[in-house]
């Protein structure tokens, strides 16, 4: 059984729920935590979007502080709820292997624990208030393939660099899926080398779109987190699928920056463009999810569009703002 709402690290009008997924076999007690801001009721049903539920997920090495996307949300009457997965943030317990999962189906769990407290359970029978799934990076890549397990859940998919394919291309992945997937047979929680230099929170930093309240820099350390064998074969997984086609069952929305930036050395472009991802791949990829999907290019957006400088981060919730509306009429 779930605890009471009660008050999150975020502050006024932030609330937070610990949601019991059973037990980590290795570490004791294992949750998700889900974090709320509610609108005013009274108000909220004259607003454009006051039948309207979010569900957040964040990327790898990460978990929910962005305030600034959750007020868009409720600012349009919408009901944001934002979740820090199994061994992620407010998640995380002692002893755990942070981040770790052998395949994304088990965010499943997660996922369901999370609507079921939101109201929007596989048991709700008829809804009257509308779903949106949002994902960052690889939170876009699991809710992607969840909602293609679970069609007509969702209403719409807004997808916020969604990590679809790997850094290297297909055929990169090809060659290295095998020798991932050995070592992840054999040591599945073992240590990977060490990619990630830390320019993309220094991108932020530079930026300043880090906040000061609310911000826990020990769930998300400035290099990521160490990834694993098993972890790593996951991800590859979800990426082939999503190579194959699958179809989220709901008008989706991917936003991209315009361009990408080597996350191997310094450059000042690192702040102006995604140093994670291959974009253009990312595109590419985009159209094997869904029937109806708009890809929506940034210009001058980091990996997480909406922690860009001021005006690619407007233009993000401008072109959201306008296909939300559209979507959810």
């Amino acid at each position: 059984m779930a605890d009471e709402w009660v008050p999150d690290i975020l502050g006024k009008g932030f609330e937070q729920l610990t949601l019991p997924l059973g037990v980590d076999g290795l570490a004791g007690p294992l949750v998700a935590t889900l974090v709320r801001s509610i609108p005013n009721p009274a108000l909220a049903w004259t607003k454009p979007l006051g039948d309207v539920d979010v569900l957040y997920v964040h990327g790898w090495s990460d978990y929910f502080f962005q305030t600034e996307l959750a007020h868009f949300w409720t600012a349009r009457g919408a009901r944001f709820h934002a979740l820090d997965l199994r061994r992620y943030g407010r998640s995380i317990r002692e002893g755990q292997t942070r981040g770790y999962v052998d395949s994304l189906d088990e965010y499943d769990t997660d996922i369901e624990a999370a609507l079921q407290a939101m109201g929007h359970g596989a048991d709700a029978g008829e809804r009257k208030r509308k779903l949106v799934l949002l994902g960052h990076s690889t939170g876009g890549l699991t809710l992607t393939l969840w909602a293609a397990r679970h069609p007509g859940r969702a209403q719409a998919v807004v997808l916020n660099s969604p990590w679809l394919e790997f850094q290297i291309g297909a055929v990169g992945r090809h060659v290295v899926a095998p020798l991932v997937g050995m070592r992840a047979r054999v040591d599945p929680r073992g240590t990977n080398p060490q990619v990630d230099f830390g320019y993309y929170t220094r991108a932020q930093t530079e930026i300043g779109s880090l906040p000061v309240d609310g911000y826990r820099e020990e769930w998300r350390p400035e290099r990521g987190f160490a990834t694993n064998p098993g972890w790593l074969e996951a991800v590859l997984r979800g990426h082939r699928q999503i190579s194959k086609g699958v179809d989220v069952g709901c008008p989706a929305l991917v936003l991209l920056s315009a361009h990408s930036a080597s996350p191997l050395s310094w450059t000042d472009a690192a702040t102006r463009a995604d140093s994670v991802l291959v974009v253009d791949d990312i595109a590419r990829m985009a159209t094997k999810i869904g029937k109806l999907v708009t890809i929506g290019r940034i210009d001058g957006a980091i990996h997480d569009i909406f922690l860009s400088r001021a005006e690619p981060r407007e233009e993000a919730y401008r072109v959201l703002d306008i296909w939300v509306r559209a979507t959810l009429r």
